[in-house]
């Protein structure tokens, strides 16, 4: 044990925070999966924390593994793996419908284990990678669209076009932090709003289709479409039913809560274990429990800009805001939809919310954030290190 804390290197603030993520986890996921217990009749609350331990567990063993891996190492693997995810997404949207008949399966089931996987998740890191490694690759050459479509945009809209039917926020991240990567390795902004004015349309497009052939996408655009209606009309209260049991749960928390274990409305909000954990937190834990928690996650986007400042190559600093960005975005989204200033999206608390894939891919992200900020084991090339002064990214860290 004491050899594994001696071979454990990187930024030992992004080890912390990222412990007490995953042991402050432990006490809310043993709490609010009673709902799943006593209301939905799966399992029991000590059988879904055992499952959330080994989740993490096993996430803290891909941190170690990962974080061991030279830097520059990632650039090759992303072009192995982003044909292998393409795969992935495709089959999975070609299972079709699942329960409900709704075309909500995402998920691929890892036979024997009883786990599910997500590919969507993982396109997302890897799609980041990828975009990372082609900005790295052109930093000394005047960008065109022309010559981007190929090598650059045709793998994110693939991407993004797979996850969109099934997983409308997920595509909607993933697009967007593209959108942020692509700005920050100087992507020129004029094709930039031309390529964002493209995703507007095609989504439109998309969404014309699945009205027009509903048996193609069935009740994805209406559930998303519902989702934004109940978020723009209070009044519909069949709508906005989980979103006013988590006003109900964050307002009888009050500023100290009501301790450990003692939610009433884990028993009647959907997801309270995963979707609304945050809620549930404070409710318990109260306004100052919340408060610290997002402060957790503040410090962790410190901490990346900081790794990030501190690379001496743009596939690095690229790769580090790439991968760590959206973990930051996807708690900061989590929290609003508890506090009704964002729709429902669906997307878990990363490192406490229960959930195996998301969870997994929020512990590769970091053990390839930790493998940058490993010194002894960084090996960049002189030619890529050097700073481009024109270049959005190195300005910012000049500034830092």
């Amino acid at each position: 044990m004491l050899n594994i804390f001696q071979n454990i290197k990187g930024d030992k603030a992004i080890w912390a925070i990222a412990a007490l993520l995953a042991l402050f986890s432990f006490l809310p996921v043993y709490s609010a999966s009673s709902n799943l217990v006593y209301v939905v009749g799966n399992g029991t609350p000590v059988g879904h924390l055992v499952k959330h331990a080994i989740l993490l567990f096993l996430g803290f063993g891909i941190i170690y593994g990962v974080h061991k891996i030279p830097t520059h190492f990632f650039k090759g693997l992303s072009m192995i793996a982003l044909p292998i995810v393409l795969v992935l997404l495709i089959f999975v949207l070609a299972q079709g419908t699942s329960g409900g008949g709704t075309n909500d399966s995402r998920w691929i089931r890892i036979p024997l284990v009883g786990f599910g996987f997500q590919p969507s998740n993982l396109a997302a890191v890897v799609l980041m990678i990828y975009v990372a490694r082609y900005f790295s690759k052109v930093r000394e050459i005047k960008i065109t669209f022309k010559e981007s479509i190929l090598p650059l945009w045709l793998p994110v809209f693939l991407v993004v076009a797979l996850i969109l039917p099934a997983n409308f926020s997920t595509a909607a991240i993933v697009f967007s932090m593209v959108m942020v990567l692509c700005f920050l390795g100087g992507y020129p902004m004029k094709y930039l709003l031309g390529i964002v004015g493209t995703g507007i349309l095609f989504l439109s497009i998309f969404i014309l289709t699945a009205k027009a052939f509903p048996d193609l996408f069935p009740n994805r655009v209406d559930t998303w479409m519902s989702r934004i209606d109940s978020f723009s009309n209070p009044d519909d209260t069949e709508g906005t039913y989980q979103i006013e049991k988590a006003k109900i749960a964050i307002a009888t928390g009050g500023i100290m809560g009501k301790g450990a274990g003692k939610s009433v409305q884990k028993n009647f909000l959907p997801q309270s274990s995963s979707d609304f954990i945050y809620a549930i937190i404070v409710e318990e834990y109260g306004l100052i429990g919340g408060f610290v928690l997002m402060l957790f996650y503040l410090f962790l986007l410190f901490r990346i800009v900081v790794v990030a400042n501190g690379c001496t190559s743009i596939f690095s600093k690229l790769l580090v805001l790439g991968v760590g960005l959206p973990i930051v975005f996807q708690a900061l989204i989590n929290m609003a939809v508890a506090v009704e200033l964002f729709p429902v999206t669906g997307q878990n608390l990363p490192l406490v919310s229960s959930g195996g894939t998301s969870s997994w891919m929020t512990c590769l992200a970091i053990g390839i954030i930790l493998s940058a900020s490993n010194k002894s084991i960084v090996q960049e090339s002189a030619s890529d290190s050097d700073i481009d002064e024109t270049n959005p990214l190195e300005i910012l860290s000049g500034q830092l």
